[in-house]
């Protein structure tokens, strides 16, 4: 994609919700690709969610903005349980847009909801990356947290050997 079509779409969507700061560092392609697909994304991450919020809970959230085409929950690769996060694609980016706009800060189950845009799905991703299956934050999290599993899996695995000393 030339530079030139990429600028007159930054400009197209500067009045409508902008680009956050972070890129996916899994992202297959170079960084104009990647923005590219950003600004015309009809896609949302969706984080900080409680490892109990269902599916039916981000639907009846998040249709409040607009038709939902599809809700991939993010899902610990080594349990295939709920890990704090979701993907939802609406149908239109102004639908998008909405989400991010109204629903990005509100609570969810007692958690502050974060949204960004997203690439777009692959099959995959609804895997969590950290290396005990679920999310990276959640790994090196020193508080307990009832709503994401209680500790961060390191404080959590030192804790097991202290008590089995």
């Amino acid at each position: 994609m030339s530079g030139t079509v990429l600028t007159s779409l930054k400009r197209k969507y500067s009045q409508a919700v902008g680009l956050s700061s972070y890129r996916d560092q899994h992202f297959k392609g170079n960084r104009t690709d990647q923005e590219h697909l950003l600004l015309l994304s009809t896609t949302l991450y969706v984080g900080n969610l409680s490892f109990y919020t269902t599916e039916e809970q981000i639907h009846e959230l998040f249709s409040k903005c607009g038709d939902i085409k599809r809700i991939i929950m993010g899902l610990d690769k080594v349990r295939k349980t709920p890990c704090g996060f979701c993907f939802v694609e609406y149908y239109t980016r102004e639908d998008s847009e909405h989400a991010i706009r109204y629903i990005n800060g509100t609570r969810l189950d007692d958690r502050i909801v974060r949204t960004d845009w997203d690439a777009g799905f692959k099959e995959g991703r609804q895997y969590g990356r950290g290396k005990s299956g679920g999310q990276v934050r959640d790994e090196y999290r020193t508080d307990f947290d009832e709503g994401r599993g209680g500790y961060g899996q390191i404080i959590a695995t030192k804790i097991k050997t202290k008590d089995s000393v």
